[in-house]
C-alpha cells in the first residue's frame, strides 16, 4: 500500500479516534500524532505502537499536522477549533467526525481562518460502548463514510480524504449538504437510538423480563447502552429532524396498532411485507 506522506494528528482518542490512529497506522503516514486529555490514554497508545506521540498541548502538533481529524462531541469539536485556529498549519486539512453537521459547520465557517480548509465529516461506524479500550482498527471495515463539504472547501482536499476513508476499509464514501446530512441521520441513526431506548424504558414485569429474550430483542436493544452525555447533544442539536422523524414514526405504529385492534390480518400482512421489502433495498 502507498504510504501517506503526511502528518496527520487525531484529536480525542476514544472509540471512532483511537480506532482512526489504529486504522491510519496501516497507511503509514510520515507522523502520526494524538491529542488527548487523558495522560494514560496517551501513554497507552505510544506503548502500543499507535501513535508516534501523544499531547495533552495541541499547539504542539498542530503546528506541524498536514492533515487533522476531530473525534470529539459536536460542541467540544468548535470549541477545539475556535481556541486553537491560530496553531494550525497553513494549508491544513482538517475533518470531524460528529454525527451532527448543519449548525456545526455553518458556526466554524464562520470563524475558521482562511488557509485551512474544514471538511465535515461523519463515520457512520461505532459501537454501543465508548472509549479507547474498545477501538479496533477494523471498525471502519464496510462502513459508510459521509462528507458535508461547502463552497469554501477544495476539491483536491475533499478528494484526498475521501480517498483516505476508502484506504481504511470504508465500503461506501458519500457527499451531501451539511442539511441533508441532518435530515437523513435523524432517520437513520438518531431515531433508531431513541426507540432502542424507550422500548427498554417500557418495560412492564421488570426483573423477570430477563428470562424472556432472545436474539430479537437484543439486536433491536443493543445500541440503547449509548453514552448519554453525547446522544443529549445530538438530540437537541438536531431537534426539528428528528421530532419529523418521530411524527413519521407514530403515523406508522398508529397504522399498525389500528389494525391489530381491528383484527385487520390484511393490512398487518401488507405492512410486513412492504417492510420486508424495503429492509432488503436497503441492505
Amino acid at each position: 500500500m502507498e504510504d501517506l506522506d503526511f502528518n496527520i494528528t487525531v484529536v480525542g482518542l476514544g472509540l471512532i479516534g483511537g480506532s482512526f490512529a489504529m486504522a491510519l497506522r496501516g497507511l503509514k503516514p510520515k507522523k502520526l500524532w494524538g491529542i488527548d486529555l487523558d495522560e494514560a490514554v496517551i501513554e497507552t497508545a505510544e506503548a502500543m505502537g499507535i501513535i508516534d506521540k501523544g499531547y495533552t498541548n495541541a499547539e504542539i502538533p498542530l503546528k506541524d499536522s498536514d492533515i487533522v481529524i476531530l473525534a470529539l462531541y459536536p460542541n467540544l469539536t468548535e470549541s477545539f477549533i475556535r481556541e486553537n485556529n491560530k496553531y494550525f498549519k497553513s494549508g491544513a486539512i482538517i475533518t470531524d467526525t460528529a454525527g451532527i453537521k448543519g449548525e456545526l459547520v455553518k458556526s466554524i465557517n464562520a470563524f475558521i481562518r482562511e488557509d485551512v480548509d474544514f471538511i465535515g465529516g461523519h463515520p457512520m461506524a461505532g459501537k454501543e460502548k465508548n472509549g479507547f479500550a474498545f477501538a479496533t482498527k477494523d471498525i471502519f471495515e464496510n462502513a459508510n463514510y459521509i462528507f458535508t463539504p461547502t463552497e469554501r472547501n477544495k476539491e483536491e482536499n475533499i478528494i484526498l480524504l475521501e480517498d483516505i476513508m476508502r484506504k481504511i476499509g470504508c465500503k461506501n464514501v458519500v457527499r451531501t449538504t451539511p442539511k441533508e446530512h441532518d435530515e437523513i441521520i435523524a432517520y437513520t441513526s438518531h431515531l433508531p437510538h431513541i426507540l432502542a431506548v424507550a422500548l427498554v424504558n417500557s418495560d412492564l414485569k421488570g426483573a423477570e423480563t430477563s428470562l424472556f429474550i432472545a436474539g430479537g430483542f437484543k439486536d433491536v436493544t443493543r445500541i440503547a447502552d449509548a453514552n448519554p452525555c453525547l446522544w443529549a447533544e445530538l438530540l437537541n442539536s438536531n431537534n426539528e429532524n428528528i421530532i419529523k422523524s418521530i411524527d413519521s414514526f407514530e403515523e406508522k405504529i398508529k397504522v399498525i396498532k389500528n389494525a391489530i385492534i381491528e383484527k385487520n390480518s390484511d393490512i398487518i400482512k401488507s405492512e410486513f411485507e412492504r417492510a420486508g421489502r424495503r429492509r432488503k433495498e436497503l441492505a
